[in-house]
């Protein structure tokens, strides 16, 4: 069994337009949720599924997201600084390499939440990785297992957890990505080294090379893109 991440790369620095007006004087990720703000119920995640060290994406109100972030001492923090250019989902990792190192990470968006059930998401994560068949490993959830799973693009699921990403509308995708996984951040070799760019390509790639992995989770998911999904995250976790 290979050891699991001890890092996580937190994609925190979006404008967060579908937040407004909660995000027109401080970043998303601050937006507070039954008295905690986004970023700190992620972290809390993270630590308690034993990451030591999260590098954190800043760019709208970096200087909010630093002085908060560095009010955390229960892990050690980075920042990798976006605040010349916002560089979308792939180019964001890239740009955090140097930070991040060479070992398989954490991924972790700051809009989704959960409750649990069963088995912790971030431990089944864990406990999915083999990183001798997987260069990625998405945690998912089941549709009409949450709120905020939008539309019918997400993805299917082979019997062995191989994924296939479809943005079919005529079919209704059966799981969506929450925005948490296990990545190498080798599989950016092949892309850019600097400038925006999106995961999805790579997603793709890795897919083709039977190389992309899902575990679905057993919790009731929240995304929380917009104001009344936040207070629908609230009144749950109240």
């Amino acid at each position: 069994m290979s050891a699991p991440p001890r890092t996580a790369m937190v994609l925190a620095a979006g404008l967060g337009t579908r937040m407004r007006p909660l995000t027109d004087t401080r970043p998303k990720a601050l937006v507070e949720v039954a008295g905690k703000p986004l970023i700190d119920h992620v972290l809390d995640r993270l630590k308690a599924a034993g990451v030591e060290r999260a590098v954190v994406n800043v760019h709208y109100f970096a200087e909010q997201m630093v002085g908060h972030l560095a009010g955390r001492t229960d892990l050690e923090i980075l920042i990798s600084d976006e605040r010349d250019e916002l560089l979308d989902s792939g180019g964001g990792i890239q740009h955090a390499r140097p930070l991040l190192g060479e070992e398989p990470v954490f991924l972790a968006n700051i809009d989704s939440l959960w409750l649990e059930r069963g088995l912790p998401p971030l431990e089944a994560l864990k406990a999915a990785w083999d990183p001798e068949a997987m260069d990625l490993l998405l945690l998912l959830v089941k549709r009409g297992d949450g709120i905020g799973f939008e539309g019918p693009q997400g993805f299917l699921m082979d019997d062995a957890g191989r994924l296939t990403h479809s943005t079919s509308r005529e079919i209704a995708t059966p799981f969506a990505n929450v925005g948490f996984g296990i990545m190498k951040p080798s599989v950016l070799d092949d892309r850019p080294e600097r400038g925006a760019f999106s995961i999805i390509p790579t997603w793709h790639r890795l897919q083709a090379e039977g190389r992309l992995f899902g575990v679905v989770m057993d919790a009731f998911w929240m995304h929380v893109g917009d104001p009344a999904a936040r207070d629908a995250a609230e009144a749950r976790l109240s």
